[in-house]
């Protein structure tokens, strides 16, 4: 029995003294180099007492070293869990009592917060940051490298934390096989060789620039110039010498806006990826106009990584999402029958590169994964007469935002507590920039004013900044159906155009 994950992605770096990544400073690291950082990294979690099962939950700035975390976790036959830059202590607090993980690493800069809370749920604190310096940088250090432990293809190698529908985050269980079917089949479909350089500006906690991004990136045996995240200029510095870039619709939008974006720029390039958020049609024609390439568009979840691409080879249609990848199937449910070509229902997927299961959540599991193996997305889509799918919606009112999960529920219980608020409702609205941007209506309590920049300055340090609307307007009642429901689909229909 082998290591599935570790063996195809990691252990071919060990004599690789090619580059592997450059980084923004010019500086190289060498496939041979990158080993040796997961050998130290792996050390120094033996030394912190990580044996196979146990969750290392990660919450720092992008680096080499933190991607080491990665590969050192999965080597020890333990579970990644990866965790948004962007949480509050408030949040990551739950994240921690659920996940019960052995270790918790974070920047310094959160370190007296987060000690605290490792501390009550069992979990040792270890800081490191965008540097790749911290406590935990020093641990490891002439330690015998601990042996790569045996796992099954169904063993989980990491949890990645998604909405759900009552507001709590699920932690969706990934397997090894999960992740690397997924890597593979992109690879294949995307063309990816060892020619390839990837600029990779995603962030690493999440599933885009993680199991997406790098693992096909390490897959494939190509290169990466490894940005700390998403900057115009350095994407503008780097573009000529890079052939992919894999990217949110802000990517694209900013880069569009400036005028040193030129299709000259972009000679070497081969494939632009969109996905993790609607991209618009206007931006999709806007880059095909400017450049001579059409973004391809893709679409993926926590609990799926990729489902559906558009074509490498043939017509990469704006507004869709294209076809299912190769081992997986998708059908469109409405009142529990498959509909045809062009009806709208519940999109499902089955494959090999569907979840494990909701982490301590049977019931949400049985919800959501049927017993034979068909996912619910939870999304709504239809398929037109070409086998394109058109998502149209989603079933549990998620708003992404810049490739970030919203549930709106989570950021009404606090406006609602906000002085002289009486209720409100979140929405996910059309943004050239953003894909969605959250937007909030607000309805005063009677008798009352509300002034909108002191209201949206209640959640500032409650909860992450991308969740925080962009925008809000007052009214003096929220619409309602007869059964007493706020009408969000009205909502959106009425500030539509809010953003534009």
């Amino acid at each position: 029995m082998t290591n599935p994950l570790f063996d195809t992605l990691f252990a071919p770096l060990s004599d690789r003294h090619a580059p592997l990544m450059h980084l923004r400073d010019g500086s190289t690291i060498t496939g041979a180099d990158f080993f040796q950082m997961i050998v130290l990294a792996m050390a120094a979690l033996e030394e912190l007492g990580v044996v196979p099962e146990d969750r290392v939950a990660v919450q720092v700035e992008k680096s080499p070293r933190a991607l080491a975390i990665y590969a050192a976790t999965v080597a020890l036959g333990a579970v990644f869990l990866p965790l948004n830059t962007a949480y509050t202590a408030d949040e990551m607090q739950y994240f921690i009592e659920n996940a019960r993980p052995r270790v918790v690493i974070c920047d310094p800069r959160n370190q007296a917060a987060l000690g605290v809370i490792a501390s009550r749920f069992g979990a040792v604190l270890q800081t490191l940051d965008g540097t790749g310096k911290g406590a935990f940088a020093d641990l490891g250090i002439g330690r015998t490298c601990p042996l790569i432990v045996a796992r099954d293809a169904d063993d989980v190698a990491a949890i990645l934390y998604t909405s759900g529908t009552t507001g709590r985050s699920k932690g969706a269980m990934l397997s090894h096989n999960n992740l690397l079917s997924n890597a593979r089949a992109l690879t294949d479909l995307w063309r990816f060789t060892p020619a390839d350089v990837l600029l990779h500006a995603l962030p690493i906690f999440h599933t885009h620039g993680l199991f997406v991004a790098t693992n096909v990136s390490l897959l494939s045996g190509g290169q990466m110039i490894f940005l700390p995240g998403f900057d115009v200029d350095d994407l503008l510095n780097k573009l000529p010498d890079s052939t992919v870039l894999m990217g949110v619709p802000t990517f694209y939008t900013r880069l569009l806006d400036d005028h040193r974006f030129t299709s000259d720029l972009v000679a070497r390039m081969r494939l632009f990826v969109s996905g993790s958020a609607p991209l618009l049609a206007e931006t999709h024609a806007a880059f095909h106009d400017r450049t001579g390439h059409r973004i391809l568009e893709r679409y993926g979840m926590t609990e799926t990584n990729m489902n559906t691409s558009n074509p490498y080879d043939g017509d990469r249609r704006a507004g869709t999402v294209g076809f299912p990848l190769p081992g997986i199937s998708l059908r469109v449910i409405d009142e529990g029958r498959e509909v045809a070509h062009g009806e709208v229902g519940g999109i499902e997927v089955k494959g090999p590169n569907v979840f494990q299961g909701y982490w301590q959540m049977p019931e949400k599991t049985a919800e959501e994964l049927h017993p034979d193996g068909w996912f619910i997305t939870g999304d709504l889509g239809r398929v037109d007469s070409d086998g394109y799918l058109h998502i149209v919606g989603r079933a549990k009112d998620l708003v992404i935002s810049g490739g970030f999960n919203i549930y709106p529920i989570e950021v009404e219980m606090l406006l609602d507590k906000a002085p002289d608020v009486h209720e409100s409702a979140v929405i996910g609205l059309p943004h050239p920039d953003f894909g969605e941007a959250v937007f909030a209506v607000l309805v005063p309590k009677k008798g009352r004013r509300l002034d909108v920049a002191e209201v949206l300055a209640t959640l500032q340090n409650r909860i992450a900044r991308f969740k925080q609307p962009k925008a809000a307007i007052v009214v003096d009642a929220l619409p309602r159906n007869t059964m007493g429901k706020v009408q969000k689909a009205e909502l959106r229909k009425v500030y539509s155009g809010w953003f534009k």
